[in-house]
């Protein structure tokens, strides 16, 4: 299953928010239930060999490359958004033809069975984007899963974004992401940044798809823990202890 797959761990923020406590590590050297939060996701990736697992590093990059060395990296700078890091790391994808999986290195809590049920969705459906997503009653600022009435995906809307429907609906983007390398090359060179925040997000990479007749599916195999990132103290302290639960 590793032989077709290269994953993309996106860790290059600051964690502006968590600092308020004057600890100036990146968000995902940040510990929980001591380990870096970081420590978790890789453990998780481990079907992976580390050479196929490319990290996108920027703030403080030494300290990330330092405590994981051996694993190919790149570097965000400036930091322009989701799609931007992606596109960093594309030269170290160069000439792969495989699948590309998408994930975040704040968000300790994935399993590895849940990235398993992705990549098996991926490949039994012959997607050329499949997303994960998860069902949750909470109020999370997360984008909704839109889809049309016989259930296929449409488009991802954002949080701040919905409708009053839209924000209605209780199926949530976790941002976790399976690609085909080449449509993902393609449609990543088309990304416009003509947003309020100036940034290229890979949340418009699958409707890119749909315009260009590639199938995006999506597996909605995540428990609401798996997609909590960490962005404040308090959700630090939330993912602590939920870490510590499952040990």
């Amino acid at each position: 299953m590793s032989e077709q797959i290269k994953a993309v761990v996106l860790a290059a923020g600051k964690g502006t928010r968590l600092q308020q406590e004057g600890i100036t590590l990146p968000k995902v050297m940040r510990r929980a239930a001591g380990r870096p939060l970081l420590d978790y996701v890789l453990e998780s990736l481990d079907f992976l060999p580390r050479e196929d697992i490319v990290l996108v590093v920027g703030y403080r990059k030494e300290d990330v490359l330092a405590a994981y060395p051996g694993y190919p990296a790149a570097e965000q700078s400036p930091q322009l958004g989701t799609g931007h890091a992606v596109q960093c790391a594309l030269p170290l994808l160069e000439g792969f033809g495989g699948d590309v999986l998408v994930c975040y290195g704040d968000m300790p809590l994935m399993r590895r069975e849940t990235y398993e049920s992705l990549m098996r969705t991926h490949r039994e459906e012959g997607n050329w984007c499949t997303l994960l997503s998860g069902h949750s009653e909470e109020e999370l600022p997360y984008g909704r899963v839109v889809r049309d009435g016989a259930g296929r995906f449409q488009r991802i809307v954002e949080d701040r974004d919905c409708t009053p429907e839209e924000k209605a609906i209780r199926e949530l983007n976790t941002g976790v992401y399976l690609f085909r390398a080449d449509p993902l090359r393609e449609c990543l060179s088309q990304l416009r940044c003509d947003n309020a925040q100036g940034e290229y997000y890979i949340t418009d990479v699958p409707a890119l798809m749909l315009a260009r007749g590639g199938t995006v599916g999506v597996c909605d195999r995540c428990i609401p823990e798996e997609m909590l990132g960490v962005n404040t103290p308090a959700q630090l302290a939330q993912v602590e202890e939920l870490l510590s639960r499952r040990s």
